[in-house]
């Protein structure tokens, strides 16, 4: 499946609820990191990532860094869709660049995302190498994506005040 993967990918159309809106009347900052969550939820389940993977293999997926940017308010009754580019991957790693886009079209925040490869067959989870069938899977998605412009936000950190 990963090689006919969309470049990039977009998750289905995702709803805010109501208990995620904050007293300033807006998406709530923790919920945006549940919505990016989802979309990588729907890119894990077209590569081979996700839930039965885990199920089938002992192995699963853990963030080890993320970097959001949150550029508009999202409002109470939005729907946004998520995209994913693969950026990069290594045998234990995945890099990930995501972008929340509200249906009308505008941006709403972008999320950089590091995940390691978890192996959870022992009595400690350790970070291990992707098996080699996923890492075939999951590269085979990166090559879809390997022609698609590098984000101009890839890599923005926080700059020092003052």
């Amino acid at each position: 499946m990963a090689d006919t993967i969309a470049a990039p990918f977009r998750s289905r159309e995702l709803s805010l609820e109501p208990g995620w809106i904050d007293y300033n009347g807006h998406l709530n900052l923790a919920y945006y990191h549940v919505l990016f969550d989802r979309g990588i939820d729907d890119l894990f389940d077209a590569i081979g990532l996700g839930e039965r993977y885990r199920e089938r293999t002992g192995f699963t997926t853990y963030t080890a860094e993320a970097h959001v940017r949150y550029l508009k308010e999202v409002p109470p009754e939005a729907r946004v869709v998520v995209s994913t580019q693969i950026v990069g991957l290594d045998q234990k790693r995945l890099h990930l660049f995501q972008a929340m886009h509200h249906t009308d079209g505008w941006l709403a925040a972008t999320l950089e995302n590091l995940s390691l490869s978890i192996d959870q067959r022992g009595q400690t989870p350790k970070v291990a190498p992707f098996p080699a069938e996923t890492f075939e899977s999951v590269k085979a998605a990166l090559d879809a994506h390997a022609d698609l412009p590098r984000p101009a936000d890839l890599h923005r950190a926080i700059r020092p005040l003052g």
